[in-house]
């Protein structure tokens, strides 16, 4: 099954199973550089450390994993057939 959403013209999403980004509590220092590079808005804050809270609108870009300094992000790209694709490449 695919979705799209109205912010998002051209881009559609397929159905993925499984949490493929998790955030280790222990090593986040709540810098919020995860929520400020998501377009997605896949983050949010709670208690001074950031969590996913919601994967479904997640565009695999990795803008959040790359912009961690304490590597508190864990990314493992979901398997073929899964994630997004765009009509512009």
């Amino acid at each position: 099954m695919s979705m799209t959403y109205q912010e998002f013209p051209g881009v559609e999403w397929i159905e993925g199973a499984g949490d493929f980004i998790t955030v280790d509590e222990k090593l986040c220092d709540g810098c919020g550089n995860c929520i400020r590079v998501c377009l997605a808005k896949c983050y949010k804050m709670t208690g001074k450390k950031a969590h996913v809270d919601n994967l479904e609108r997640c565009m695999e870009c990795g803008a959040c994993w790359y912009s961690c300094p304490p590597d508190a992000i864990q990314f493992s790209w979901p398997p073929g057939g899964t994630g997004f694709r765009t009509l512009w490449g």
